[in-house]
């Protein structure tokens, strides 16, 4: 059947083919979201998944990789999961990869073996919205996977060769929790040690309940510069071994990306002189999500 809109799918899979085998997300508590707002959640038929995969396969059979969509597909049991994996290895000869959304809680209730066996069938990156690393901050948020899920998640992945990439959010404590999201964030992501990490910044979505709490003061959102000073602090407070940095979505007012930790000074130095006035930034007007 046709997608059914909205869809979200991270920037790095814009070739890919995009299989929805779930509406909506499993947890749609976040008050910063409003992705899926309209759309209740569900599991899709097998059929129906197969069918799209067919339809595909006749059209673009050199199709090499593929992002399962909506929210979070791991949350179907491997039972589930796996025989979609199949066919899709089954109906794309050059198939390279499979990659999908991520809940933390989902991930560590599968087991090593099930990790494994998504792993072995082509499943080997999954993209994990972090948000932030204070608690404190994603409980506010309505955040259902907690900071200690999903550090676990990514680590239990790592187990098995599945690549994380991590996505934070810049901005989400707002004025009165920045503090708390630099540290919280840095700390986390150590802990994490991904193989690929994005920061978006945070745009308020009308008819979110993040969108009420700013209309009534509850929330002061971060101006630009504040926003280029907390990204500067988290990634001061780095300490990777082996990630690949992007910082290029269009939420964001300065496009960074480069490989931490070789690329941690220079990745320092254009944010200070963007905080400094001395480079261009993204106007106001051409930011989105």
């Amino acid at each position: 059947m046709p997608i059914v809109e909205p869809v979200i799918r991270p920037p790095a899979e814009r070739d890919s083919f995009l299989l929805q085998v779930t509406l909506g997300c499993s947890s749609d508590t976040c008050t910063f979201c409003g992705a899926y707002k309209n759309k209740p959640f569900r599991i899709k038929d097998q059929a129906e998944i197969f069918g799209d995969i067919d339809r595909h396969a006749r059209r673009h059979p050199e199709t090499r990789r593929v992002f399962l969509m909506d929210g979070d597909a791991l949350i179907l049991p491997n039972a589930k999961l796996v025989p979609i994996l199949e066919k899709l290895e089954r109906s794309f000869p050059k198939l390279s990869r499979i990659a999908s959304y991520a809940n933390g809680s989902n991930v560590i209730r599968k087991s090593e073996k099930e990790l494994a066996e998504l792993q072995q069938h082509k499943l080997t990156l999954i993209y994990m919205g972090l948000e932030s690393g204070s608690q404190d901050i994603l409980d506010r948020c309505g955040k259902s996977s907690t900071v200690l899920e999903m550090i676990a998640a990514v680590n239990k992945a790592s187990l098995v060769n599945i690549k994380s990439s991590v996505i934070v959010l810049l901005g989400l404590g707002g004025k009165a929790h920045s503090k708390d999201h630099v540290k919280g964030t840095a700390e986390a992501l150590n802990k994490m040690q991904p193989r690929y990490l994005s920061f978006l910044s945070l745009m308020i979505i009308p008819g979110t309940p993040l969108a009420d709490e700013l209309k009534k003061g509850v929330f002061q959102e971060l101006d630009t510069l504040e926003l280029l000073k907390e990204s500067y602090a988290i990634i001061e407070g780095l300490e990777l071994k082996k990630t690949i940095f992007r910082s290029d979505h269009a939420s964001n007012h300065l496009a960074l990306e480069g490989s931490l930790p070789k690329d941690k000074m220079m990745l320092l130095h254009m944010l200070k002189s963007a905080i400094h006035g001395k480079v261009p930034l993204r106007p106001e007007i051409l930011r989105g999500l």
